[in-house]
């Protein structure tokens, strides 16, 4: 499913957009950084609570669609600019984590 399919679906905030129309092969849920990087899979989206600028980079480094965090935790200008700069597409919801996996379960991501 389209990035884009999702985001509408979903009713998520978008803070910044890199490529909409980029498939997500699924999704990877978890907040230790080291974690993320040794299990989430390329064009994953990353449903997370941190909010630091470090999450742009794990993201980079793991290739993956988008990151979302969630339960609206607040992100941190400097997480923002990095997203633009690097072109890393920055989610937020006001869901939990789990909430957000159901919804996309239910879509098929």
């Amino acid at each position: 499913m389209k990035l884009e399919e999702i985001i509408k679906k979903t009713d998520m905030e978008i803070l910044n957009i890199a490529d909409s129309n980029g498939q997500v092969k699924g999704c990877y849920i978890g907040d230790l950084l080291s974690r993320v990087m040794a299990e989430a899979q390329k064009d994953e989206i990353w449903i997370t609570i941190q909010g630091h600028q470090n999450i742009i980079a794990v993201s980079l480094l793991a290739d993956l669609s988008a990151v979302v965090v969630v339960e609206e935790v607040e992100i941190e200008e400097e997480a923002i600019k990095k997203a633009v700069q690097k072109g890393v597409t920055l989610l937020r919801t006001d869901k939990s984590a789990y909430q957000l996996a159901k919804e996309l379960s239910k879509l098929g991501v």
